[in-house]
């Protein structure tokens, strides 16, 4: 009697001392559940829609304005409750929430970024070989190439002609569309090609993305065939090959979003990383009614190529945003900074069972535990990272536990395995308090990436009780 007396005080130690781990799923309520879903079905729709980070905040301040956001300009006039937005160079876009707060008792910022990897188009691009007509691509952000041939790929972006007129181009999302592929070699012919080592099985200029085949009728003159290409193109959008030097041209896989697994609990999709997070955080903004601290939402661009460039979170963008904003409030930028805190709102690697060696087990993110809050990224000895401080932690433990929100922590990968950077250090070194969350992934930079509807819901309401606070 007293054995068994001993392992009941065992449990109730346990369960009192040691951490909870238990799938979300198990968490929930059936009414819970099914609100989860509901809400993944609009960010399918906007996976759908915004396959670019021009696609995205064209998305983005098209809804804001709908709920009544106005376009920021320096000096303006503003009170609690006002929302504005700023828009940079239509690839990056901040939205804000007035609070009610005096602005010099700091603001809230979520930061996420609305780039993915993708293969841009050289400015040269369309050339003939043997008759079949091809775009020269140089991929963008970090991939493993050979996944990217064999695809059905679509082409977005813009042309800029001499004169300044732009031209939108999307072709290969809807389904009486063309798509375009990047060709690979068949198993009976590719001895040589297998004895490569995998980084190298398909090389990055042999990226090239096949997009005709028929010639020009007329057979005196050579390249006949880029020719009729360049014809459809001139009689489709009125450009001529010397419009390419001034275009944006992006390929990007064709698929849709779509439910994964019997269950339908997950989604596979292009382009979750990052804009699960990007619309986890902006959806949270438009749905909070009032905030105590002003509210900022900044979707970046370029963080998959280092963050560089004047759209990118290593610029002045956001800290001349919030400069402005503190003027108008007669107060200063730096005071405002220095007393703010942020959410980097970027994913992480999910545990997958299939190839567990890369992760330690005991800190990884697994589907289904919820939102991932990582204290530090970086790589080997955290290189790159911001590594949020104890206190702050501490604040965000209690945040979204008093808030009902399901987390976990996690880490992106073995200590000398890899890691990876967000752009948590870019807002950190504004003296901002700062930490990663975020929603996990399986096959990450692939072109068919993994979510849990779950993690999803539930880094939403994350952002939402921060935001709201």
């Amino acid at each position: 009697m007293a054995k068994n007396e001993e392992k009941s005080q065992a449990k109730e130690l346990k369960e009192k001392l040691f951490s909870e781990k238990k799938n979300g799923f198990l968490r929930m309520s059936e009414k819970e559940v099914a609100k989860c879903d509901k809400y993944c079905e609009e960010y399918k729709n906007f996976l759908d829609k915004a396959k670019t980070e021009r696609e995205a905040t064209a998305y983005i301040v098209a809804a804001a304005e709908k709920l009544g956001f106005k376009q920021f300009h320096k000096g303006m006039k503003l009170s609690a409750g006002d929302r504005i937005y700023t828009l940079n160079r239509n690839k990056a876009v901040v939205l804000a929430l007035i609070g009610s707060k005096d602005i010099s008792e700091g603001v809230h910022i979520a930061a996420a970024h609305i780039d993915s990897p993708r293969l841009d188009m050289k400015q040269n691009p369309l050339y003939e070989d043997n008759e079949h007509a091809l775009f020269k691509t140089h991929y963008y952000g970090g991939i493993k190439k050979y996944q990217w041939a064999t695809i059905p790929l679509s082409l977005h972006g813009v042309i800029v002609k001499s004169d300044g007129t732009s031209i939108t181009v999307t072709i290969g999302e809807d389904e009486n569309d063309p798509v375009f592929c990047v060709t690979d070699l068949l198993p009976h012919l590719a001895q040589e090609q297998m004895k490569r080592t995998p980084g190298e099985l398909i090389k990055g200029e042999e990226l090239n993305i096949l997009v005709g085949s028929r010639p020009f009728r007329d057979d005196k003159e050579s390249e006949r065939v880029k020719l009729a290409i360049m014809q459809i193109l001139n009689e489709k959008y009125g450009v001529v090959e010397d419009d390419f030097l001034s275009a944006e041209l992006e390929a990007v896989p064709a698929f849709k979003a779509k439910d994964v697994g019997f269950d339908r609990s997950m989604i596979g999709s292009y382009g979750h990383d990052d804009r699960v997070c990007a619309y986890t955080a902006f959806s949270a903004l438009f749905d909070v009614k009032n905030s105590t601290k002003t509210a900022i939402v900044v979707l970046t661009d370029k963080e998959e190529t280092g963050s560089d460039g004047n759209t990118g979170l290593k610029s002045a963008y956001l800290r001349y945003f919030i400069e402005d904003l503190a003027e108008c409030f007669g107060t200063d930028g730096r005071t405002v900074l220095s007393a703010s805190e942020c959410l980097s709102a970027d994913v992480n690697a999910a545990f997958d069972p299939t190839f567990p060696d890369v992760i330690e087990k005991r800190n990884a993110a697994y589907l289904n535990y919820g939102v991932c809050v990582t204290k530090f990224t970086g790589s080997r000895g955290k290189s790159g990272t911001s590594d949020a401080s104890a206190e702050f932690v501490g604040r965000v433990r209690g945040l979204l536990d008093s808030n009902e929100v399901i987390w976990q922590t996690g880490e992106l990968g073995r200590v000398d395995m890899g890691g990876g950077g967000t752009v948590a250090a870019y807002i950190a070194n504004l003296n901002v308090d700062t930490i990663d969350i975020g929603v996990p992934v399986l096959c990450m930079h692939a072109p068919y990436e993994i979510v849990s509807k779950i993690d999803v819901y539930h880094a939403y309401k994350a952002f939402k009780c921060f935001l709201g606070e």
